[in-house]
């Protein structure tokens, strides 16, 4: 046996502001993907994934039992299948903020819910919120809470554009210009990060006035702009507001930010030559940058390895 491949995603904009409602882009990165498999393999990292996919069936079962109606699985073709060696095979790392966990979600809805939506039908607002909550609900044993994008994403292979919690629709983003100077990119902090924790430490920060403030003055509105800059293609604009969101990051999201990484944050914004924001939570793994000049980025950040994943 071995199942549909599920990928990667990468949240172009909108992490930490979605659980407060502002808008976010999600893409699919085709670079890492996950598979089920069933093939024999003792592997160390095979069996650990086995071990793993048993504790997050007793999870399933309890929200089966819990809400019968949010979704029902075939748990007893899962436990077969887990029983007789099933594990996750997965190229996505793991803390890097690429949605690993989103992956194996998807994969596990895909073969074992009953009466599923698919990526086939007609995909309407009302199906859409539907498969979020189920993700969202799935999801939460790896994050302690999840918005159920990640999954989401993953599944359904194409942009998203959230344009709040209950206004969520597939999004056309435009056509990469083959060879352009201009780029999105990934920078390895080569440090692993966990979710949980940071997320903690948001929903914390949450309670004071002046961080709320900031959020909603500040982090919400440059992101939202930088969402509708990138969907319209107004380069020269999304740069502006690049630069403003990752100013915010810097200044307000310290603990976010590899500690290493301060350092060459600043020096974006100083020089112009990139600019860097967080990947998914942040704390470690990616880090995403933007540069009007992929060649100048590179020689700015000698020493470190940039992925392209869109060029302008």
């Amino acid at each position: 046996m071995k199942g549909p491949l599920f990928y990667s995603k990468i949240i172009l904009f909108g992490e930490y502001g979605m659980i407060k409602d502002s808008k976010g882009l999600l893409v699919p990165y085709n670079f890492y993907n996950g598979a089920l498999k069933n093939d024999g393999n003792t592997s160390e990292a095979a069996l650990k994934s086995n071990e793993n996919l048993q504790a997050f069936t007793a999870y399933l079962e309890k929200i089966q039992k819990e809400k019968p109606e949010l979704v029902s699985f075939d748990l007893k073709a899962l436990k077969k299948d887990i029983t007789e060696g099933m594990y996750f095979d997965s190229t996505i790392p793991q803390g890097y903020g690429v949605g690993s966990s989103g992956a194996l979600v998807a994969a596990i809805y895909d073969q074992y819910a009953h009466n599923k939506i698919t990526v086939l039908e007609n995909l309407t607002r009302e199906k859409l919120l539907m498969l979020k909550a189920v993700f969202s609900e799935m999801e939460c044993y790896f994050h302690g809470k999840s918005s159920g994008l990640d999954p989401l994403n993953s599944y359904l292979s194409i942009p998203i554009l959230i344009n709040s919690k209950d206004h969520i629709e597939p999004a056309g983003i435009p056509s990469q210009r083959e060879g352009g100077k201009g780029a999105v990119f990934l920078l390895d902090s080569g440090v692993v990060s966990e979710t949980a924790p940071l997320v903690q430490m948001f929903m914390e920060n949450m309670k004071q006035d002046g961080f709320r403030k900031m959020i909603k003055d500040q982090f919400v509105i440059y992101t939202d702009a930088c969402i509708d800059d990138f969907l319209k293609g107004n380069v020269k604009s999304l740069f502006k507001n690049i630069k403003k969101l990752s100013h915010v990051v810097l200044d307000h999201f310290k603990p976010m930010i590899p500690a290493t990484f301060h350092e060459l944050w600043k020096k974006g914004i100083d020089t112009n030559d990139y600019y860097l924001k967080l990947c998914g939570s942040g704390g470690g793994g990616y880090i995403l940058g933007f540069t009007e000049d992929i060649e100048k980025a590179q020689k700015a950040l000698e020493g470190h390895q940039l992925k392209v994943i869109y060029n302008f």
